[in-house]
């Protein structure tokens, strides 16, 4: 399984913070496809400017390949002080 999590306003728009998907998918682009297939405002919401996502805590671009049990974060933009 791969374990998604939200946080800030995409969970928000999910209303959810953390769930599992099977079947795992193969890359981050699947992944996306499958929460957008489920989910069309969050799937839109995740490809808005400055959302990033880690892989396994490391943040990553593009599109990246999934392992089994992965743990895929969405993040949005960060602002402070």
């Amino acid at each position: 399984m791969t374990r998604v999590l939200l946080f800030g306003r995409l969970s928000d728009i999910a209303g959810w913070r953390e769930r599992a998907i099977e079947p795992e998918p193969a890359s981050l682009s699947v992944l996306h496809q499958t929460i957008a297939t489920l989910d069309p405002i969050l799937g839109e919401a995740l490809t808005g400017p400055g959302v990033q996502a880690a892989v396994n805590r490391i943040l990553v671009r593009g599109d990246v390949a999934l392992d089994r049990g992965s743990e895929v974060a969405f993040m949005p933009p960060m602002s402070g002080g």
